[in-house]
């Protein structure tokens, strides 16, 4: 009997401690890691080259910081041309809640979470710099790597000094330097995921307002508004068309009307008109006039920035032309390693100033992003410095 009691006594402290110690690793927590390392210099690339091979999409900070997002976690690393994702300078985990969207402004990164929850972390330290509170979020959408959440996320927009929150009927905004909350408007289940523009307009399927106040903008076309130029999140976008198909330039908060986007065929690399239709790259000007034109045959438009339009041709190679002159400033083939070859496809592109990321699926990728065969290899992001 003693034996029996012994053992029960035993197999009660096993599970006691065995509950103990899965509450500690697995309860509720937030965990937040700051930078304890100078904030690095910008890094001076004096050629197009691919700098790494990643398995995380990144957002820029000024060129210097990698900024990842992850189910649990958003997190930077260092240097900017670090052949692989490091270890990180920052991070905020937040478990069990699962990230939603992350947003950059200069350096402020705004990341939303399933609670409904936002942050705004130092890009360049990771501290805290506020935290508000909104409405319950999607759980994280982001696939392997990360890309949906922080190229292409839902709901969360920057614009006129606003966080620009939306969620179901729900549109909110949030001063984007102290995280109070400015305005909150109604409005149709259509307007849920709009985009921003660089002049601080909100427009969606149904209805168009200024980010700063969520007043409706006046004077403005009829949507449903097709976006063009946007650097990422759909936010800051440099113009749009109506719904009337035509085009806008949207660097101020009263857009103006260019003729060169009324072209289907034509969208923005940058701020600038460029079509690559008809096997020839044309640059235009806003009324429609031909700036100049480049001949190429089957390339792809990835987009572009001040001063590169950039291009992806079918043996995967990266071109860049100046947008003043149209000249072809660097040609480079889009591998990194011998062991990796041109039988994959763009799946989602971010240009800064000085790199692009390029997020690579397979040839046969399937609709599923969650597919094991749907990336082109574990580390499937390239970074190349342009």
């Amino acid at each position: 009997m003693t034996r029996v009691l012994l053992r029960v006594s035993v197999a009660v402290v096993l599970l006691v401690t065995t509950v103990l110690v899965g509450w500690r690793i697995l309860k509720p927590a937030e965990v937040l890691a700051t930078a304890t390392s100078p904030y690095p210099e910008a890094t001076v690339v004096d050629h197009a080259k691919i700098t790494s091979r990643l398995s995380l999409a990144p957002l820029l900070v000024e060129d210097r910081l990698r900024v990842y997002g992850s189910k649990h976690q958003v997190r930077a690393d260092q240097p900017v041309t670090g052949k692989f994702v490091q270890t990180a300078r920052w991070s905020l985990r937040r478990w069990p809640e699962q990230l939603n969207a992350v947003v950059l402004a200069g350096t402020t990164v705004v990341s939303r979470w399933s609670d409904g929850q936002l942050v705004a972390l130092d890009g360049r330290t990771g501290k805290v710099l506020w935290r508000a509170s909104g409405p319950d979020a999607p759980d994280y959408a982001g696939h392997r790597t990360g890309a949906a959440a922080v190229w292409s996320p839902r709901g969360l927009r920057v614009a006129g000094g606003s966080v620009v929150v939306a969620e179901g009927h729900d549109l909110l905004g949030y001063d984007l330097g102290t995280g109070a909350q400015r305005w909150r408007i109604e409005t149709p289940a259509a307007c849920t995921d709009g985009f921003t523009t660089a002049g601080g307009l909100y427009l969606c399927a149904t209805g168009a307002y200024d980010a700063s106040s969520g007043q409706p903008a006046a004077n403005l076309p009829a949507g449903p508004f097709t976006p063009l130029g946007c650097p990422a999140a759909d936010s800051g976008c440099a113009g749009f068309r109506d719904g009337a198909g035509h085009g806008w330039l949207a660097g101020g908060l009263v857009p103006s009307r260019s003729a060169a986007l009324d072209n289907p065929a034509v969208t923005l690399a940058g701020t600038l008109p460029v079509s690559t239709a008809n096997g020839v790259v044309t640059a235009y000007q806003p009324d429609g006039a031909v700036k100049w034109t480049w001949p190429a045959t089957g390339v792809q438009l990835l987009g572009g920035n001040a001063t590169r339009v950039l291009l992806l041709t079918p043996k995967r190679e990266l071109i860049g032309l100046d947008t003043v002159t149209g000249k072809r400033r660097f040609r480079i083939g889009l591998f990194f390693g011998s062991n990796e070859d041109d039988k994959w496809n763009p799946a989602g592109v971010f240009v800064s100033e000085r790199f692009v990321a390029i997020e690579r699926k397979s040839m046969a990728a399937p609709d599923d992003p969650e597919s094991p065969t749907y990336y082109y290899s574990p580390e499937s992001v390239l970074l190349a410095a342009i």
